[in-house]
């Protein structure tokens, strides 16, 4: 085993009791537009001089008496960017691509979460979707007619970019996908017989995250992912989860019934019914860790959930617990929060200053939406209030970092090379 050295990981240490958080719900991610071009900016002179713009950028942004980390600390922070299916012409042309990843590199990203999993469909030659019968095709670049993930992941590492593919649709298909259609004894559902849920992804049903057989198939998407491509990881965000009131079909039943002597509450909040789907969600994350191991030792399996309130109570997503366990090896939490108030109390949270201290941990900053620009010192803010915590960051998603924007392109490009004048490397073993 080798290393590879996209920057220093933070050491593990002894495992640690994070608390349980109550709260209230939260937003869920949005989806956002695409840019046209970008600006080159390699400059000899940068890395000195980076340095120095942005120790004062840092000492002008902070707060009294807030912390200001020094260069060093900045060395290991996480600085990702989520490539999603609204980035999707920028994977799939190879030149927007080496341009896309050429930029992050000059501007001292140091990951890319390429998104592989959305709608039911994946983004890789997979034989799991082809036994299934739900992906007749197979999704290539072009020119060359490229596999895209291999496209990405090559690319990325030439210039130092650590490649954390991203499963983002996690449980979730749309009703109409052929995995939907092909295994309805998958799909679960409410106490009233509903299926269909509606969020920023529009509508869907969701996998039965209980059933042997959707377990499988997902942990074989993933072994397939590591086992292809040379890859640093993978991700799940918050829908490796279920919404509380789901988990009514009959199979779900059953279990319950098998497992407790009792009946399934009519209740969805029925607190012993909650732990019991929430510990059952966690212990499939556990299998999900163990297949990264055993795929690629090394490999990290990152989890971006949303604030633990909201990610429990709502979600069933036990993301605390999974950090205890050892079972991620990455959170990246995500605060899509319009207000610096609400999104600095979300950055505090015990739970999350708990994270930090056992693995490396960030937060998800809003670049922009369609019809909601978000200006470049907004953006500012919250990369120096995360600093401030102790925390790195990641931006939903790449296009809106250049796009849906009220700044001319020149300062939208001049606030960016601002948010990292310096490199922060990651290591990964391989």
């Amino acid at each position: 085993m080798g290393l590879r050295f996209f920057g220093l990981r933070r050491p593990s240490h002894s495992s640690i009791a994070l608390p349980l958080a109550p709260g209230f719900r939260a937003g869920v991610p949005p989806q956002g537009t695409k840019p046209d071009s970008r600006t080159r900016i390699r400059q000899p002179w940068l890395t000195l001089g980076s340095f120095l713009v942005g120790l004062l950028l840092a000492l002008t942004l902070a707060s009294p008496g807030a912390i200001v980390p020094s260069a060093q600390a900045q060395s290991t922070e996480i600085r990702g960017v989520w490539l999603t299916s609204n980035d999707m012409d920028v994977m799939l042309d190879q030149s927007k691509l080496t341009e896309a990843l050429d930029q992050l590199a000059d501007l001292n990203f140091n990951t890319v979460y390429p998104v592989v999993w959305n709608s039911g469909y994946v983004l890789y030659p997979s034989t799991t979707a082809q036994q299934e019968e739900i992906q007749p095709f197979i999704r290539r670049g072009y020119p060359g007619d490229y596999d895209v993930l291999a496209e990405v992941t090559t690319q990325a590492h030439r210039r130092g970019l650590m490649v954390v593919p991203w499963f983002e649709f996690g449980f979730m298909t749309p009703p109409s996908s052929e995995l939907a259609v092909n295994h309805p004894q998958w799909i679960t559902q409410r106490s009233n017989g509903t299926k269909t849920w509606t969020g920023a992804a529009g509508e869907v049903v969701w996998l039965n995250p209980f059933h042997p057989e959707v377990q499988q198939f997902l942990l074989n998407l993933v072994a397939e992912a590591l086992n292809q491509y040379d890859v640093d990881g993978i991700q799940f965000d918050d829908h490796i989860s279920l919404p509380f009131e789901f988990g009514y079909d009959a199979y779900t039943r059953n279990l319950y019934y098998q497992e407790t002597g009792n009946p399934v509450p009519s209740n969805p909040r029925n607190p012993s019914w909650v732990k019991w789907r929430a510990d059952k969600i966690t212990a499939f994350v556990g299998r999900l860790k163990q297949t990264v191991q055993a795929k690629k030792p090394g490999a990290i399996l990152s989890i971006a959930p949303n604030p633990y309130d909201v990610a429990y109570n709502t979600y069933l997503q036990d993301w605390v617990t999974w950090v205890n366990r050892n079972f991620a090896d990455e959170i990246i939490v995500q605060v899509y929060r319009h207000d610096m108030g609400s999104f600095v109390n979300q950055l505090t949270r015990p739970e999350v200053q708990a994270t930090r201290q056992k693995i490396p941990t960030g937060v998800g900053v809003l670049t922009g939406l369609r019809t909601k620009p978000v200006p470049i010192a907004f953006i500012q803010s919250k990369v120096q209030a995360a600093r401030n915590a102790g925390l790195g960051v990641s931006f939903f998603y790449y296009e809106s970092l250049w796009e849906t924007t009220a700044e001319t392109p020149a300062d939208r490009l001049a606030g960016l090379q601002e948010l990292f004048p310096w490199p922060a490397q990651r290591m990964a073993l391989r």
